[in-house]
């Protein structure tokens, strides 16, 4: 008679979509499953209800422990995620601290996180029936930026502070208006991109 064995089937090794936003928003989004599914999250965190921080960086264990943080660039992590095919999954798993990035991030090769930037717009501009010098503006905008450890926060704008593609056009007329939510960042050799989502 012959003996039967059985031998547990290997789990597939998952990635944490926050490692892969951060390894392919430094990489600049190429062309990969795995970076087409981070950027479909990333863009979808700000989309409303409610706006979430794009990049969720205390969700990406990248230290090893607390007292030994492995200490590598940007390009150098996005380099090793690649090499030989390895998966973006492959990221040494650790205990994160929530709200921040688990290693110093505080160094210019992180600059691209700190690029991020959500901006959170209601607009509206008009002019009063018979008089063209007087137009009239009321907003409620907000930007959303990361700190020096990948930190999130909120904190109040005007018209004047947002980049064109955020407000194209502040020209008054009978009536205008914009809402939405945008994202804008910067990959590691600092070229510049953004996505607008209006509601």
């Amino acid at each position: 008679m012959a003996l039967l064995s059985t031998v547990a089937p290997q789990a597939a090794k998952a990635y944490q979509v926050d490692c892969a936003i951060l390894l392919c928003l430094a990489g600049g989004w190429p062309a990969s499953a795995e970076c087409a599914h981070a950027r479909a999250v990333f863009i979808r965190r700000i989309t409303p209800w409610p706006i979430e921080p794009p990049l969720q960086i205390w969700r990406c264990p990248m230290g090893v422990s607390e007292l030994a943080p492995l200490q590598i660039t940007a390009p150098k992590i996005w380099e090793a995620s690649y090499r030989n095919g390895q998966a973006l999954g492959e990221v040494i798993l650790a205990q994160v601290a929530e709200g921040g990035a688990d290693i110093d991030i505080s160094g210019l090769e992180f600059d691209f996180v700190r690029s991020i930037r959500v901006w959170d717009v209601r607009y509206y501009s008009h002019r009063e029936r018979g008089r063209d010098d007087d137009c009239s503006e009321s907003y409620n905008m907000r930007l959303g930026t990361y700190g020096t450890q990948g930190e999130f926060g909120w904190q109040r704008m005007t018209p004047a502070a947002a980049p064109q593609w955020v407000l194209p056009s502040r020209r008054c007329s009978s009536s205008s208006w914009r809402r939405g939510v945008g994202v804008e960042w910067e990959d590691h050799e600092g070229t510049h991109g953004y996505e607008w989502v209006a509601y």
